[in-house]
């Protein structure tokens, strides 16, 4: 059976959730880095590895949604609670831009006390007065928060945001799109046609956005292929995705660290990185991680379909609470694309190449 699904995905023809099932569960490691380093080239024929100068600050670690995987979340009055004003946050993204930051990824928890103008403010403000940098605001989740704040539509806040000038969306919140899971880690966060639904709306109206998949803790390999066959129906409709982009679970300091203690293995990254590109024939890229499985793991998986090293992250808060912390600048990023036997290419937040760093001549 195996022979025959390879044959399908060498000829480009899809393969159903039942074959991916299969080829996840069955197929030898290098089998499948070599199937999805094939699809890898037959989408980005350049030897090009991009990457992004970027920072992932947030404005509020208040969060009313719990979920059991979050190390980084605090309730109003907590040790540690905090919102900043967007005063602040603009002179951070200032900060940034002077720095080289290009994009901005901006997160934070769902805080009920934050007006919908807050939100409003924060995009027209970036664009207004820090043009240099292109606002990745806000996940799912934050938006259903908006749309519950405010009293609007998801498609009523969504055009709301799009008129201030927002143009693109992270895709943080999916974790694993399969009902079953959601339930367990993440029951006041809402179901996986929720995450779907914002991701739909917002690529109706024109937002380009990334997907994402968190894995490592409570899901089986049906809830992975679930979770892509999601992602990949809902591309059909819009081609909205630019990329995709999977990362393991960190358990440190996490509710669910008692149940799962370790982080997933290197090789289950290289799996998930490849499977996801075989997976997603409708995805041009798809992003390693030198941050979230550090940087030889990173650099393996793109031998492995990986085409996207991610971003320089100047500042990050999220896994940091989990005591996982990787650090770099844009010298080392473009110096470990190198050594992996690729072209760094700087790109934008929607995969415009920006500048490429040829290789170094020899000494």
């Amino acid at each position: 059976m195996l022979t025959d699904i390879y044959k399908k995905i060498r000829n480009q023809e899809r393969i159903s959730p039942e074959e991916g099932l299969e080829v996840l569960q069955n197929a030898e490691l290098l089998d499948l880095g070599d199937l999805a380093n094939g699809i890898r080239f037959q989408k980005n024929p350049q030897p090009h590895v991009t990457f992004v100068i970027d920072s992932n600050p947030n404005y509020t670690n208040v969060c009313n949604i719990d979920c059991i995987f979050c190390a980084f979340y605090r309730h109003p009055g907590e040790e540690g609670v905090y919102t900043h004003s967007v005063n602040e946050m603009i002179q951070k993204f200032k900060e940034s831009s002077d720095k080289g930051v290009t994009t901005i990824l901006l997160q934070g928890g769902v805080n009920p006390a934050l007006p919908f103008e807050y939100y409003l403010e924060m995009v027209s403000r970036t664009i207004k007065e820090v043009p240099q940098v292109h606002p990745h605001f806000f996940s799912t989740s934050e938006i259903i928060g908006m749309a519950e704040v405010s009293k609007l539509s998801i498609r009523e806040v969504l055009q709301k945001l799009w008129e201030v000038g927002m143009r693109t969306i992270p895709g943080g919140g999916a974790e694993i799109l399969s009902d079953k899971v959601k339930k367990k880690i993440s029951s006041l966060k809402g179901t996986s046609e929720d995450w779907l639904n914002v991701m739909r709306e917002a690529h109706r109206i024109g937002f380009k956005s990334t997907a994402t998949m968190m894995y490592g803790h409570i899901e089986t390999d049906e809830d992975i292929v679930i979770h892509l066959e999601n992602v990949r129906k809902l591309q059909d409709e819009f081609h909205g995705f630019t990329a995709f982009v999977p990362w393991s679970f960190k358990p440190g300091n996490t509710p669910l660290e008692k149940i799962i203690p370790h982080y997933a293995s290197s090789t289950r990254y290289l799996q998930m990185i490849a499977f996801s590109r075989i997976y997603l024939d409708n995805f041009q890229h798809i992003q390693g991680s030198w941050f979230s499985e550090g940087k030889k793991t990173g650099q393996i998986a793109l031998h492995f379909g990986g085409d996207d090293f991610g971003g320089t992250l100047l500042e990050e808060n999220v896994h940091a609470a989990a005591n996982f912390v990787n650090k770099t600048n844009t010298d080392e990023v473009i110096d470990l694309i190198r050594e992996s036997g690729f072209i760094p290419a700087q790109r934008t937040t929607l995969y415009e190449i920006l500048r490429t760093y040829e290789q170094k001549m020899a000494a």
